[in-house]
């Protein structure tokens, strides 16, 4: 199973998301062909309600804390209540890699 397909299922089961995408961002950095390192994820999820950003990243992190220790080396994560989610729907882009 690919890395990418890991975080989704485990994001799925953790925080129940209406909407959910990972998006494999390693081929705008300086790894090998094929790499899983680098992700971006967007996710919308009453489990957000009530929290703060540092609370919801701190969801992510719990989910994914194997995958963050072992190969993924960076997670840019957008993570949004239903409502929010409504009024948004778009997310800024990733920097360009610089290495």
């Amino acid at each position: 199973m690919s890395v990418a397909a890991v975080i989704e299922q485990k994001l799925q089961q953790a925080l129940l998301p209406v909407h959910l995408q990972v998006i494999n961002e390693s081929h705008n950095h300086h790894v090998p062909p094929n790499s899983e390192t680098h992700f971006k994820v967007i996710v919308v999820s009453e489990a957000f309600a009530d929290l703060r950003l540092l609370a919801r990243h701190r969801k992510v992190n719990e989910a994914l804390a194997h995958e963050l220790a072992n190969g993924v080396h960076a997670l840019s994560m957008h993570t949004y209540t239903p409502a929010e989610w409504q009024s948004e729907q778009q997310v800024p882009e990733s920097p360009k890699c610089k290495g």
